[in-house]
């Protein structure tokens, strides 16, 4: 499978370098173009015809158009590139406006290099089953598709705190109030304490 192809679309200069940047650390992606305006975005993706674009990087709040015009033009024109929001709008109108024109996954600034890579494998993933030839053979396989896109990005846990210490607190918590914060220490600390919180003793 050839490197996925990247239109980023972001106003801010240093923003838009950042997110090339970015882009190219993650393996199976190459930017083919950076624009800062939406008619730049719309003109790039014409001139690219002979070679589709795979993805855009779209921001939203552009200068001169709302980044869901630009997703109306593309569906309006037959145009089946996929988009990945990557805005600081958090209105929920506009996320539902996003899902119905066909935004592939969405990403709020601010976000960490590992937030945005995650969004990318995901994509990539995706993309693997999906343009395979054939059809799906039940169900489940359409379902695990939208998952691979769709599902929660792992979380990253504060310095020092692991799943294993996280899930005994949460554990603890859950199943007793009026623990002090020494005792629900105490017991996350226990060598014998196994994930999840759940011991023998309580």
């Amino acid at each position: 499978m050839t490197d996925i192809r990247v239109l980023v679309v972001e106003d801010e200069p240093l923003l838009a370098e950042a997110h090339r940047a970015y882009t190219e650390r993650v393996p199976g992606f190459t930017v083919v173009g950076v624009a800062h305006t939406a008619r730049d975005a719309m003109a790039a993706l014409r001139r690219r015809e002979e070679h589709p674009l795979d993805l855009v990087l779209l921001d939203f709040r552009l200068p001169d158009l709302h980044g869901l015009e630009v997703c109306r033009a593309l569906r309006a024109a037959g145009s089946p590139v996929d988009v990945l929001a990557v805005t600081s709008a958090r209105d929920l109108a506009v996320v539902r406006s996003a899902v119905s024109l066909g935004v592939t996954s969405y990403l709020l600034k601010p976000f960490t290099f590992a937030a945005f890579r995650d969004k990318l494998n995901r994509y990539a993933e995706y993309r693997r089953q999906v343009v395979a030839e054939g059809e799906v053979a039940a169900q489940h396989e359409v379902d695990r598709m939208l998952a691979t896109l769709r599902g929660p990005a792992t979380q990253t846990l504060p310095k020092g705190l692991d799943q294993q210490t996280l899930g005994a607190v949460l554990g603890s918590l859950s199943r007793e109030s009026g623990r002090s914060a020494t005792e629900v220490g105490r017991l996350a600390a226990s060598p014998g304490s196994p994930p999840g919180g759940t011991w023998s003793t309580w």
